[in-house]
């Protein structure tokens, strides 16, 4: 089997999260290198990957499947946007599981990346350009829409809605049946007991709205 060639869109962290796990899918991808506006990176190179150059390059390589690498909690709308500008079709957009994930069935969107030691542990669907980072925990009923980034050691108890956009923070606990609002942001370490509205950030224990500080 040919590995099809991978570009990475964002060289931070989270491209190195990706680049590891599809180093141990060496059948599947081959990463060629990443784009990344920041001049300062152009021509180096993340765990032996080249940064090939701004995104403007991306017509240079339309062979090459897709992964939006961009994470931020002060930014959480900021990879939906990114697919937006890029406007690709959904069949350039690389889908990449972690050897040591488990899925159980579950319908990924495209676009989506789930880490190392993820669990989801029912078939339910998980939106397009997700991003699961490791040992998170997803339940049965769970609803998870496009563009929602998990941080490490995130997890929802069951029947548990996450809207557009949404950023949970590592370690976040969300109880069973609450709703998290499109663009909302659940801080590290948080404990949600009821549902956030969209938009807002809610940090501690258990969980309440912050008012101009950061999660």
């Amino acid at each position: 089997m040919t590995p099809r060639p991978l570009l990475l869109v964002g060289a931070g962290g989270l491209a190195r999260e990706v680049i590891a796990a599809v180093r141990l899918l060496p059948d599947v991808w081959n990463p060629i290198g990443a784009l990344d506006d920041s001049a300062a990176l152009h021509g180096t190179r993340i765990d032996g990957v080249p940064v090939l150059g701004g995104l403007d390059q991306l017509g240079r390589h339309r062979d090459a499947a897709v992964v939006a690498c961009i994470a931020n909690a002060r930014r959480p709308l900021s990879r939906l946007s990114l697919v937006s500008r890029l406007d690709l079709p959904e069949e350039r957009w690389a889908t990449i599981v972690h050897p040591a994930a488990v899925t159980s069935g579950a319908s990924l969107g495209c676009g989506t990346v789930v880490l190392a030691g993820v669990v989801i542990t029912t078939p339910l669907e998980i939106g397009r350009h997700v991003v699961v980072m490791p040992q998170v925990l997803i339940t049965h009923d769970d609803v998870v829409s496009d563009g929602v980034t998990f941080a490490g050691r995130a997890s929802l108890a069951g029947g548990v809605f996450v809207g557009e956009s949404a950023y949970l923070g590592q370690g976040s606990m969300v109880r069973e049946g609450c709703k998290i609002g499109a663009g909302a942001v659940v801080g590290m370490g948080a404990v949600v007991l009821q549902d956030v509205p969209a938009g807002e950030t809610w940090a501690g224990v258990p969980a309440r709205p912050l008012r101009g500080e950061s999660a």
